[in-house]
């Protein structure tokens, strides 16, 4: 498809590099000279030098052929603007990222007035992450579908855990668990694991299942599956105000450290239920006097990756709460791994994910649609929702007899409201949504699966 991206910052730059790879023909349009070539010179695309808001701008970058326009620039308003003269214009579908909680209550209204596709907001899609592995604390990750009814739920493996040493039969018959360990991470590699593949201490593991299943396999391990009841978060940004204004409605005592004193006084306004703090989030002093030894759950929200890097170590030194650590660039991949800092959130690759899933539906959407999209495994692995359609060639037939491709896991079936983890006999028919888990990555339709 023809692509034209607006804004080549962290989400501009991430969104280029991966759509690009998938084959798709990408424009970029930005008015930093500098940064436009950095990335051309570092992908296969075309850039155009220049304010996307214009109309001579777009037309230059091709708005006129384009199938999409995805505008992700630092202003919402500009944003909006680009979709809307690309809307007028050319009459391609539009992707815009609104970011401002102003906009957030009026979102739906935004989305039809102007036409646009999709709407995009990686601090809210990042404070949702969050919120989920609050609710469930032994998770590194927590990636749902079926509108939550499913859960992909990334877990290390301890030493002293019944998982070690144990392979996946062994450990379906001791632990009787309807659930299914889609993936395991070792070292450098990922592997899709078949009934005689051995669990080994340190092992990444993604399990799928019913958030209830999930639940019960984890105390089953013995696992911490409390939710936090207090959470002590650092910056006062918009991901904190999400994030806070979620855990409030879930129960939890909130504290905002923020240095800012008038972004203090509006989280006040904003946050009646949450305790604000006005002080720098990175003083020792502060922290302690604040409660860090005894709060369950910390999480590192400044706008400087170092700091939440090093504000999650200093908390992990102090206390068992659970840790979670906001990071814009993607540069620190591998030291982050290194550092077992706890749960990772990257705001620019929710957001990719989002938007990748709308342009694989908008390529091939023949036999399925594609409902959800998770990389996972530093984006090794990716996790679908297909809905199934008429004429699909999945349909009616036992999965065993089906020719799957290899690296290709079928792991559940939602068949109108019924969600069971498949076996051989197992069919899927019309109107059925599947899971799919692949270390052959961008697939487009459920009839990629197949050989």
């Amino acid at each position: 498809m023809q692509i034209i991206v607006v804004g080549c910052g962290n989400v501009g730059s991430t969104l280029t590099e991966q759509l690009s790879s998938e084959g798709h023909n990408i424009t970029v349009i930005d008015a930093d000279n500098q940064k436009l070539q950095n990335l051309v010179n570092s992908n296969d695309v075309m850039g155009v030098i220049g304010n996307g808001v214009s109309f001579a701008v777009q037309k230059e970058a091709g708005v006129e052929h384009a199938h999409l326009l995805i505008a992700v620039t630092g202003s919402d308003e500009v944003n909006l603007l680009c979709c809307l003269i690309a809307r007028k214009t050319g009459g391609c579908h539009t992707i815009a990222r609104v970011r401002n909680p102003i906009y957030s209550m009026e979102i739906a209204y935004i989305k039809e007035e102007l036409g646009l596709s999709m709407i995009v907001n990686p601090e809210l899609a990042a404070a949702q992450a969050m919120a989920r592995l609050l609710k469930f604390p032994s998770a590194i990750t927590i990636d749902t579908f079926i509108k939550g009814r499913v859960e992909v739920v990334k877990y290390r493996v301890g030493a002293d855990s019944i998982l070690c040493d144990q392979t996946l039969q062994q450990i379906n018959s001791r632990l009787k668990a309807d659930v299914l360990i889609c993936t395991v991470e070792r070292d450098e590699n990922v592997y899709i694991p078949s009934g005689n593949f051995i669990i080994r201490e340190r092992d990444e593991i993604s399990i799928v299942g019913t958030t209830q299943k999930t639940l019960a396999f984890f105390k089953k391990l013995g696992a911490a599956v409390t939710r936090a009841r207090n959470a002590m978060i650092i910056g006062g940004g918009e991901i904190s105000f999400y994030l806070a204004k979620q855990l409030l409605a879930m129960g939890l005592q909130i504290k905002i450290i923020e240095i800012d004193k008038e972004r203090c006084e509006e989280l006040s306004e904003l946050l009646p239920g949450a305790v604000i703090i006005h002080g720098d989030g990175t003083d020792r002093n502060l922290l302690m006097q604040e409660g860090i030894m005894q709060t369950e759950a910390f999480v590192s929200l400044t706008n400087v990756d170092e700091e939440n890097i090093m504000l999650s170590l200093f908390a992990k030194s102090l206390t068992k709460a659970k840790l979670i650590t906001n990071v814009h660039r993607i540069s620190y991949d591998e030291i982050i791994d290194s550092l077992d800092i706890g749960s990772v959130i990257y705001p620019k690759y929710l957001t990719a994910e989002n938007i990748i899933k709308y342009v694989r539906a908008m390529d091939n959407s023949l036999g399925s649609n594609i409902e959800t999209l998770y990389r996972l495994n530093d984006n090794r692995v990716e996790a679908l929702e297909f809905y199934i359609k008429e004429g699909s060639p999945v349909v009616g037939i036992p999965l065993q007899n089906l020719q799957i491709k290899p690296n290709i896991l079928i792991c559940a079936i939602n068949h109108r409201g019924t969600i069971t983890i498949p076996g051989g006999q197992s069919i899927i028919q019309v109107g059925d949504t599947v899971i799919v888990v692949t270390t052959n990555t961008g697939l487009n339709d459920i009839r990629d699966i197949l050989k």
